[in-house]
């Protein structure tokens, strides 16, 4: 039985999505190690090609396309909602204020610096962006993951990542958070293994939410308290998170083209000719 290496972050909606295979609930012909990283060493690590497969911003993937598939699961966008720049209450940012991120090759920061361009960026963990923020070391930060559910009373929020990606992106489209990549120097029968185990894990965990969750609370194996949990869950590891539709793909493509244009990526892409041919399979064994 092969073995590959897959990272994820810490955060509950990977947790949630992965488990299925960890607790032995997905039959596979292949062995998942895993690995759990907060974001920002995410996308550093698949700049280096560390993992076979990984969590990542979106943001990133141009830069790593020609070492890194694309996969179509375990992905999180938002819909009316996502990170959030926050600043201490009644206070009012100068035009160069000065932002904690959470990763320079995330989607939040991407969009953010778009929006921003005058604004002075440090990166931090995301687990430090509100101390940051309520200890002055920087005016503003934006909330990614768990963060954005509960945060200090002295904080408010100057503005949602969503609105900014709504103006640039002019379409109803879903903002692209987080997906996955997987090495391209794997043998495609074991990517498109790799890959459908994925794909059912998040399917498995979607369909028995309530068991799972359960679970992985009384492990202790997510930052989050029951009511947080569920409330997380429905919005970033939910049906919309098993494998990309045709929406999805047109979002992630607008992102690429925002990118683009704004000079973070040397050339355009179509997220469609990244993605493992999966119809391989049916071909091989029809």
């Amino acid at each position: 039985m092969r073995t590959l290496n897959v990272a994820h972050s810490p955060d509950a909606d990977d947790i949630f999505m992965y488990y299925a295979i960890k607790f032995g609930w997905v039959t596979t012909n292949i062995k998942l190690e895993n690995t759990a990283l907060d974001i920002q060493s995410l996308n550093e690590y698949a700049l280096k090609g560390i993992y076979d497969a990984t969590a990542i911003s979106f943001a990133l993937y141009p830069l790593i396309r020609n070492d890194y598939a694309l996969l179509r699961t375990a992905v999180s966008f938002g819909e009316g909602y996502g990170p959030k720049l926050i600043k201490k209450k009644g206070v009012k940012l100068k035009r160069n204020f000065k932002v904690a991120l959470s990763g320079e090759h995330t989607t939040n920061a991407l969009l953010f610096k778009v929006a921003y361009p005058q604004a002075r960026v440090i990166y931090k963990n995301f687990l430090e962006i509100e101390k940051a923020v309520l200890e002055g070391e920087s005016d503003a930060g934006v909330l990614i993951h768990e963060s954005i559910l509960n945060f200090d009373e002295s904080l408010e929020v100057e503005r949602e990542i969503w609105g900014i990606w709504q103006e640039l992106a002019i379409d109803e489209l879903p903002l692209p958070l987080g997906g996955m990549a997987l090495r391209r120097s794997l043998p495609l029968l074991v990517a498109c293994e790799c890959e459908d185990t994925l794909v059912q894990a998040v399917k498995v965990a979607v369909n028995c939410k309530k068991q799972l969750s359960k679970m992985l609370l009384e492990r202790s194996l997510v930052r989050v308290e029951e009511a947080d949990l569920e409330k997380y869950l429905n919005l970033y590891a939910n049906d919309k998170s098993v494998s990309m539709d045709e929406k999805q793909l047109k979002a992630v493509d607008k992102l690429f083209e925002i990118g683009y244009n704004a000079g973070f990526y040397d050339e355009k892409i179509s997220a469609k000719d990244f993605l493992i041919p999966n119809e391989y399979l049916k071909d091989r064994f029809s």
